[in-house]
């Protein structure tokens, strides 16, 4: 009888974890194939967003600085051709100095994004797109807006490396040109 009752318990435990699993991975799950049609509309977005508001391009004309934009998704959601995505942004500016990248200014920031399929355009169109407050209610904005396990991703630093080598070919620059601050 006492088997019987180990046996069950261990039984029930792998059962509970089993399913703990797959509600996990689920939750984390985004639709590649949707995330490949909404990511050049949201990326451009927040380049047309940023330019003109960085250190270098008000203050070193001479850099010739320009924002380079990636975003992450973190949820994805389509319903009847609208998206809404929740995603981290990554920007960064840069400006070259000769063979050197200059890097000026950057922000890391969420965002909730709301797109509709544009027919006319082959692709997506943002309607409207929210960021959280500087300052307080930061935090409360994330867990109002994000799932647990997005919002749980959110203190992630995302990589830089990829702007970086857009970076550099843009200006022209070799792939191991050196970076360094404004």
């Amino acid at each position: 009888m006492t088997s019987v009752r180990i046996w069950g318990t261990g039984a029930g435990a792998v059962v509970v974890l089993v399913a703990t699993g797959v509600w996990a991975r689920g939750s984390s799950a985004v639709d590649a194939g949707l995330w490949a049609q909404v990511r050049p509309a949201i990326e451009a977005r927040l380049v047309t967003e940023m330019t003109g508001s960085g250190y270098a391009e008000t203050d070193e004309p001479a850099l010739r600085a320009r924002w380079f934009c990636r975003a992450e998704a973190l949820e994805l959601e389509e319903s009847g051709g609208r998206v809404r995505a929740g995603i981290d942004t990554l920007c960064l500016e840069y400006g070259a100095d000769g063979g050197t990248l200059i890097e000026c200014s950057g922000a890391q920031t969420p965002q909730v994004v709301r797109l509709v399929r544009d027919p006319a355009n082959g692709g997506f169109r943002v309607l409207s797109a929210q960021e959280p407050p500087d300052g307080e209610g930061y935090g409360e904005w994330e867990e109002t807006h994000f799932r647990p396990y997005a919002a749980a991703r959110l203190d992630r630093e995302m990589p830089s490396a990829g702007l970086r080598a857009a970076a550099r070919a843009h200006f022209g620059l070799p792939a191991g040109a050196p970076v360094r601050d404004c």
